[in-house]
């Protein structure tokens, strides 16, 4: 076949999320944003106990009063998208086996045998299962977690397998993302899954992404330390001066509470209200929206693709960090491979080097005891705010 009759491959036209395709809030947050340069920051000075991000009575605290009690995120759902899957856990400590069965029902249990004790399943890779058989005596569960067979049952004496079932946690799943109660011992409380956040992640099209990359870090800091960089504006012309900080600048952010949850919306740098309003474009080349989903993960969104990281405490110097890269599809092209490559890339390198390193060095002043509080201003607004929710909860248990 001559070059003249060859058929041409047609690309797919690359997913994306314009004005239009956001809900009400989200589009009134953006009318609020004003244009680049035009608007003052907020003027405060607030001081925080630097105590607090390194005493183990705190930690303590903040680990039972929260962390034990609350629904925590998990991973994204689309990290388990397949019936019939199961996927280790290890973030927060504690071993813990996601399942989907069959039937699409997601269900998270202790991973740990009911005969005596043994991880059930190994590794942190995905992994299609019809049953569940522990490695050690064969003890086999169901994807519901029943109990199915006992080897060697005559062994027993009178014993009942319903009375064998996998340790299971309260969970939900909640726009787009995998939550639970790490504690069974407490009434579940999912009382911050509010339908205000859970539009908003809807709209950003959480529950259907597509994780295109993932990566665990272990850093020498208290979980707040890592948290900070990403509520607030301050230091991304700053730290982020040889990487991303000339895109942002000094930006004024819209914030507004979406239940417990913080959702910031801001213009890039030289924003001017107008750009918003080009029909088809894709919004997130303009405007950002960084969201804190209450108590400890961030959402970022990028042109092409969404960063997640969720934030989980192992003890006041030590939180373990998942980032996971969504985006909206597989890639569809060599181009757009390209592209979601070099994202991944440069956004562990941004996060890895710059964001998580300012927390780590952070900590390691903090424990020199030479300052008692942190300070901060008017550009750093929304983590006294923050800081006032979790202090609510400490000393309201």
């Amino acid at each position: 076949m001559d070059a003249e009759h060859t058929p041409i491959t047609q690309v797919p036209p690359r997913r994306m999320h314009t004005l239009e395709s956001l809900n009400e809030s989200q589009i009134e947050a953006i009318r609020k944003i004003p244009p680049y340069g035009t608007q003052p920051p907020p003027v405060m000075t607030v001081r925080y106990p630097a105590s607090h991000f390194t005493e183990r009575a705190r930690f303590e605290q903040e680990r039972d009063t929260v962390f034990r009690k609350m629904a925590v995120p998990i991973m994204p759902s689309a990290r388990i998208s397949q019936p019939g899957t199961a996927i280790t856990h290890h973030g927060y400590g504690m071993a813990l086996l996601l399942v989907r069965d069959k039937a699409g029902t997601l269900r998270v249990f202790l991973n740990a045998c009911q005969h005596k004790g043994a991880k059930l399943v190994e590794g942190c890779a995905l992994q299609k299962l019809s049953r569940i058989t522990c490695p050690y005596h064969s003890w086999t569960y169901g994807l519901d977690g029943s109990l199915i067979t006992i080897a060697r049952q005559d062994a027993f004496e009178a014993v009942n397998k319903a009375d064998f079932n996998l340790a299971e946690l309260p969970s939900r799943e909640f726009g787009g993302l995998i939550w639970a109660c790490l504690d069974r011992d407490v009434e579940p409380d999912f009382s911050a899954l509010v339908p205000e956040i859970e539009a908003d992640l809807v709209s950003l099209d959480i529950p259907t992404a597509h994780v295109y990359g993932h990566r665990s870090f272990n850093l020498k800091a208290n979980w707040k330390l890592v948290l900070e960089p990403f509520m607030e504006s301050y230091h991304v012309p700053r730290l982020h001066a040889a990487s991303i900080g000339a895109l942002f600048g000094d930006v004024t952010r819209v914030i507004d509470l979406l239940g417990p949850h913080q959702r910031k919306t801001a213009g890039k740098v030289n924003f001017q209200p107008e750009m918003v309003d080009i029909p088809g474009e894709n919004i997130h080349k303009t405007v950002t929206f960084a969201y804190q989903l209450f108590p400890n993960a961030v959402l970022i969104t990028s042109p092409y693709y969404i960063s997640l990281m969720i934030l989980m405490p192992v003890s006041e110097r030590e939180t373990n960090v998942d980032y996971y890269m969504l985006t909206l599809e597989a890639p569809q092209s060599e181009k757009a491979e390209e592209v979601a490559a070099r994202s991944f890339e440069l956004i562990l390198k941004v996060f890895g080097e710059e964001d998580f390193r300012a927390a780590e060095i952070s900590q390691e002043g903090l424990e020199s005891k030479a300052l008692s509080h942190m300070t901060y201003g008017g550009m750093e607004n929304t983590i006294p705010m923050y800081y006032e929710q979790l202090d609510f909860l400490v000393g309201s248990a």
